[in-house]
C-alpha cells in the first residue's frame, strides 16, 4: 500500500479518526426518528390539500396506490395545519447538520470495491445510493422551496412527493439492515461508559469491534491524530442543529418568538403595521390584480348552486348576517401568522342562497388572480359547513387590504394558506 493513497477506493485514503460504528450509529438513530416524523408530516401536509376532492387541488396527478392514505382533512383544531407543517419544515431544517454529518461518516462506503460481493451486499449498496441521493434531493428541494417561495413552480409538489416515497423506501430498507446493529453498538458503548480509556470486553451477545481491515469498515487503518473527540464532534453537530432550530421555529410559533426566526423568509417582526400588517405570500401586484378589478362598482361575487345563480356586490354581502372567526394562516413553507380576527359571511349562508338550506356541499372557489398557482381551489363539505369558515370582508376591524384579498377572501380553519383563496370572484356549490 502506498504511504499516501490517492484514490478514494483505498481505505487508507480516509484518515479521520472520528469515523467509526459508534459515531455513525448515533447519527443514524437520530435520523431514524427524525426522518420518520418528516415523512409522516409530509404525507399529512399533502392530505390537507384534499387532492382527491377535485383535480385543481391535486398537485400530484396519477399517484395511483401512493394516495392510499388520503382522508378528508378536518377543520379542527384550528391550529392543526400550523402545527403539522411547522413541525415538518422546522424539523427538516434542524436535521440538515445531522444528515450532512451522517453522509460524511459513511462516505468511504460509497467507494468500496468491489461494488458488490453478494446479492445481499448489492442490495445494500443500491439502497445506500438511493438513500444518499434521495436524502440530498429531498432536503435540498425542501430548503430551496422554503427559502425562495415556489422555486419549482408547477413542479415542486410532484417532485417532492415522489422523491419522498423513493427516499423513504430506501430509508426503510437501509434501516431494516442497519438499525439492529446501530442499537447494539450504542448499547455496548453505554455499558462500557461513553468514552472509556480502555474499552471493556464486549458482552457475549454483542459483535466484536469493527475490523479496520474489512473492506466496508468505517474505521481508518491509518488515522490522523485526533483534533477533536467524537463527543466534541457530536456537540458541534448538535449545536448546529440547535442554532438552525432557534433561528427557524419562531416563524411557526409567532408572538415574540418570531423575532428569532432570522433564517426564515417570513420570520422576524410582522411586516408593516395596522390591522393588515401580517405575513403574505402573494401580493396583489404579483397576482395581476388591479384596482379596476376590485372597485365596488365593478366587482361582483357570482354564487351558483342548486337553484341557480346570484350576483352579489360588496354592499349586498354586507347586508347579509356578519360573523367573526379568530383564525391563523399557515403556509406550506412552514410560516404562520398569529390568530387574526376575520369578519364576513359564512360559507354555509352563501350556500343557503342557492338552495342548500341544510348541510352545505363542497364548493369550488375561483379567484380574480391572473398569475401564479392556486387560482382555483375546492373545499370539502365539512369545511363549507364549519361555522368558522367565512368569505371574509374585514380583518382585525378593517377592510381587507389589496394584498390580503380585497374585496373578499376565503378563510377556513386548519386549511393550508393556499386554500384560503384571495380576491374571490365565484363560488360554485355542489358535486365537484
Amino acid at each position: 500500500m502506498s504511504d499516501h493513497p490517492r484514490l478514494p477506493t483505498s481505505p487508507g485514503f480516509w484518515r479521520s479518526p472520528l469515523r467509526g460504528p459508534w459515531f455513525t450509529s448515533v447519527l443514524g438513530l437520530v435520523l431514524l426518528v427524525g426522518i420518520t416524523v418528516l415523512f409522516v408530516t409530509g404525507l399529512v401536509s399533502y392530505a390537507a390539500y384534499n387532492p382527491d376532492l377535485a383535480p385543481v387541488n391535486d398537485q400530484t396527478p396519477d399517484k395511483g396506490l401512493l394516495g392510499f392514505y388520503l382522508f378528508a382533512w378536518p377543520t379542527g383544531p384550528v391550529w392543526l395545519y400550523r402545527f403539522t407543517q411547522g413541525t415538518h419544515v422546522t424539523l427538516g431544517i434542524t436535521l440538515v447538520p445531522v444528515l450532512l454529518a451522517k453522509l460524511w461518516s459513511v462516505v468511504p462506503r460509497l467507494f468500496t470495491l468491489p461494488p458488490a460481493r453478494s446479492v445481499a451486499h448489492a442490495l445494500e449498496r443500491i439502497s445506500l445510493l438511493l438513500l444518499v441521493g434521495g436524502g440530498l434531493f429531498e432536503f435540498t428541494t425542501g430548503v430551496l422551496n422554503v427559502q425562495l417561495d415556489y422555486v419549482f413552480p408547477g413542479s415542486f409538489y410532484p417532485l417532492h412527493f415522489y422523491g419522498a416515497w423513493v427516499f423513504f423506501a430506501a430509508f426503510v430498507a437501509h434501516a431494516a439492515l442497519k438499525a439492529p446493529t446501530a442499537v447494539r453498538t450504542v448499547r455496548r458503548r453505554m455499558r462500557e461508559g461513553a468514552f472509556p480509556e480502555r474499552p471493556a470486553a464486549p458482552a457475549a451477545d454483542t459483535p466484536p469491534p469493527s475490523d479496520p481491515t474489512a473492506p466496508d469498515s468505517l474505521v481508518s487503518p491509518r488515522p490522523d491524530p485526533p483534533t477533536v473527540s467524537r463527543r466534541g464532534a457530536l456537540a458541534l453537530v448538535g449545536g448546529g442543529s440547535l442554532l438552525l432550530f432557534l433561528t427557524t421555529v419562531g416563524q411557526s410559533l409567532g408572538g415574540p418568538f418570531r423575532r428569532t426566526a432570522l433564517l426564515a423568509p417570513h420570520g422576524t417582526a410582522d411586516p408593516g403595521g395596522g390591522p393588515n400588517g401580517f405575513q403574505i405570500n402573494k401580493t396583489a401586484r404579483y397576482a395581476g390584480i388591479t384596482p379596476a378589478d376590485t372597485h365596488d362598482d365593478v366587482w361582483r361575487l357570482v354564487v351558483t348552486g342548486r337553484t341557480g345563480t346570484v350576483r352579489l356586490s360588496r354592499a349586498d354581502l354586507l347586508r347579509l348576517p356578519q360573523h367573526s372567526s379568530s383564525l391563523p394562516i399557515a403556509c406550506v413553507e412552514g410560516w404562520s401568522t398569529a390568530d387574526q380576527w376575520w369578519r364576513g359571511v359564512r360559507l354555509r349562508d352563501l350556500a343557503a342562497l342557492v338552495g342548500y338550506d341544510g348541510d352545505p356541499p363542497d364548493v369550488f372557489v375561483e379567484s380574480l388572480q391572473r398569475h401564479g398557482a392556486f387560482r382555483r381551489a375546492a373545499l370539502r363539505a365539512n369545511q363549507t359547513a364549519d361555522p368558522r369558515s367565512l368569505l371574509a370582508l374585514y380583518v382585525n376591524g378593517e377592510e381587507l387590504s389589496p394584498d390580503h384579498g380585497h374585496p373578499a377572501r376565503i378563510i377556513v380553519p386548519a386549511a393550508p394558506g393556499v386554500m384560503n383563496t384571495k380576491w374571490v370572484a365565484r363560488l360554485t356549490f355542489g358535486d365537484l
